[in-house]
């Protein structure tokens, strides 16, 4: 009896964590700024230029699209160095 109560419990722990809603996976960063959307039987997308300009040179002559990546990382820029200038006479 122990054994039926204790298979009972191990299959409704595996049908309850099968039905449970896995977490959504965030796309990676790629880290370039301009993506590629590709349409046809597999539409797919390509992040992997650095300009409008290089993506849409190889946009061309295909059922494409360029458009700016949002997962991309904006460049970070140091904060400006505020330079403290001492007066040189004192009253």
């Amino acid at each position: 009896m122990r054994m039926v109560s204790a298979l009972t419990g191990l299959l409704a722990v595996a049908a309850i964590s099968a039905i449970a809603p896995m977490p959504a996976q965030a796309q990676p960063d790629s880290g370039y700024p301009v993506c590629l959307r590709v349409y046809g039987p597999a539409t797919y997308n390509e992040c992997n230029y650095t300009s409008i300009a290089q993506c849409k040179a190889s946009a061309s002559g295909r059922a494409a699209e360029c458009y700016l990546n949002a997962f991309a990382a904006a460049p970070m820029y140091a904060p400006a160095r505020r330079v403290r200038r001492h007066a040189r006479y004192y009253y």
